[in-house]
């Protein structure tokens, strides 16, 4: 008799910003397995190609989940739209599903109302992986404060995360890869 190992599904959530990539590799929706920031200083479209390239060598992740910067309401400068282009013909090429979502579904996936801020995400997130992420947390970002760089691990988190509530809505976790 053939036993069938159940295996999570692996997606690998990538938030492009401008000092390089944030990465989330997530197993199932509450295990986050691995997660971090790989700077980019020059030439950074080709270094965070790279850096994601070893990424996806190393985690072999069945989806890719990133922003669409394509999407109505975008404020991606196109410097970001070029990289996030190349990032999706990366991973096809290594037959890796590609999902996009815009900020706006993210934002409703973890507010009814869609009123959350960036922050407010990435307290949610602690909380529910406070092991993990607890003490990643930055402070709340005044008005003259640059965005801390450690917000890109958050993004992926929420991508990662809502790409794996989606899929389970659709066919119990699982898309066909």
């Amino acid at each position: 008799m053939k036993r069938s190992r159940s295996r999570q599904l692996r997606v690998l959530g990538i938030a492009v910003s401008t000092r390089g990539i944030g990465f989330a590799l997530m197993e199932g929706e509450n295990r986050l397995v691995d997660w971090g920031v790989k700077a980019a200083k020059r030439d950074k479209n080709a270094r965070s190609l790279s850096n994601l390239a070893k990424l996806l060598a190393y985690y072999n992740p069945e989806v890719l989940v990133l922003e669409n910067t394509a999407s109505a309401g975008s404020r991606r400068c196109p410097r970001i739209q070029a990289l996030t282009k190349r990032i999706v013909a990366l991973a096809e090429g290594r037959r890796i599903k590609v999902k996009q979502f815009s900020r706006r579904q993210v934002t409703f996936r973890f507010f009814a109302d869609g009123q959350g801020t960036k922050h407010e995400l990435a307290e949610h997130l602690a909380g529910r992986f406070p092991e993990e992420l607890g003490f990643r947390l930055p402070p709340k970002r005044k008005a003259w404060m640059n965005e801390d760089g450690r917000m890109d691990i958050f993004d992926a988190v929420a991508l990662a995360v809502h790409a794996l509530r989606v899929g389970a809505g659709n066919d119990g976790g699982r898309w066909n890869v």
